[in-house]
């Protein structure tokens, strides 16, 4: 079988309107392809900077994948979060960028979106605090549906990520 390594991490969030943030993340992945070593989800610590706004992370990734072929590439999946000074959490994004599909090393920018839903959340989230949030995570994931939803645009996910692919050759895949 095709083998594919991703080996990296997540450095960090900038453009985000607070600090003291952290990352909830998975990868999602096809029917045909089966994880051999490492973890599919996390999660980072929080980052509180006192100079600069960009919460660094440096949160390690490290997957080794097979597969039977291309279809259902290997998909990042972040939900940020903020907290605050009492400790309580509020969402701050959605965003999802796939895997590079040609080895070497990559910088990624996945850019993070939040609903906003109707007038009155909006003001109820002003005064009071926290946010809406989607009830079934799964749909931020879904592109197809995620149209009808009024968003408004967040910060930035970085990420640093060497991808290795082994195997593909023998099964007809030339880059």
């Amino acid at each position: 079988m095709a083998e594919v390594h991703v080996i990296g991490q997540i450095l960090g969030a900038s453009d985000f309107p607070d600090n003291s943030l952290y990352c909830k993340w998975s990868l999602s992945t096809g029917s045909g392809w089966r994880l051999l070593q490492g973890i599919k989800e996390g999660q980072t610590h929080v980052d509180t900077p006192s100079y600069e706004p960009f919460a660094a992370w440096s949160h390690p990734i490290d997957l080794h994948f097979s597969t039977k072929g291309l279809q259902g590439w290997p998909k990042f999946n972040f939900e940020i979060w903020h907290q605050d000074g009492f400790g309580r959490t509020e969402l701050y994004g959605y965003g999802s960028c796939h895997v590079p599909a040609t080895p070497g090393f990559h910088e990624l920018e996945c850019v993070t979106w939040r609903p906003i839903g109707s007038v009155k959340d909006q003001i109820t989230s002003y005064f009071v605090g926290g946010g809406i949030q989607l009830k079934n995570a799964e749909l931020a994931i879904a592109n197809s549906e995620s149209y009808r939803l009024k968003t408004v645009s967040m910060g930035k996910i970085h990420l640093r990520l060497n991808i290795v692919l082994r195997n593909f050759d023998k099964y007809g895949v030339e880059f």
